[in-house]
C-alpha cells in the first residue's frame, strides 16, 4: 500500500524527531492495516531507552504504535515496531519517530541497511 525509507544516518537523536515522513495511502473503511517501522541500527552515548513511534500525520499526531528498546550504551542494535489499525475512508499519512531518553542517540543507516515505514492492507475488519 505505502512504503518509505531513510538511508542517511541521524547522529543526534535526543528529543522525539521524525525519521521517516509522508507515508501516505488511501484508506478504505472496514479494512485492517499492518504498520511496520524498522531501524537497522541505533546506539546511544550512555545507557538509555530508545522509543520508536508510528504517528498519524506528524510528530504531534496520535500514536498508532510504540515500542521501547533499552540500550546499555555504546552498542548497536536494531528495532522494529509492528501494529494494526483501521482508518476512516480517505487519505491517511503516517510518520515514524525516534527519541532517546538520555544522552545523544544515533540512527545508523545506509543504502543497504535502511530504515523503513510500511503500510499493508491485510483484509476486512
Amino acid at each position: 500500500m505505502a512504503y518509505n525509507t531513510a538511508t542517511a544516518t541521524d547522529a543526534t537523536v535526543t528529543a522525539e524527531e521524525v525519521q521517516i515522513s509522508s507515508v501516505t495511502f488511501t484508506a478504505v473503511a472496514n479494512r485492517l492495516y499492518r504498520l511496520t517501522y524498522y531501524e537497522p541500527g541505533f546506539g546511544s552515548s550512555v545507557a538509555a531507552a530508545m522509543t520508536m513511534r508510528i504517528r498519524i500525520t506528524n510528530i504531534s499526531g496520535a500514536i498508532q504504535q510504540q515500542g521501547i528498546v533499552y540500550n546499555t550504551g555504546l552498542q548497536q542494535q536494531s528495532g522494529i515496531v509492528v501494529g494494526y489499525a483501521t482508518y476512516s475512508a480517505g487519505s491517511t499519512t503516517l510518520v515514524a519517530t525516534l527519541q532517546n531518553s538520555t544522552g545523544t542517540g544515533s540512527a545508523n543507516r545506509s543504502a543497504t541497511a535502511f530504515a523503513f515505514l510500511s503500510v499493508e492492507d491485510v483484509g476486512p475488519y
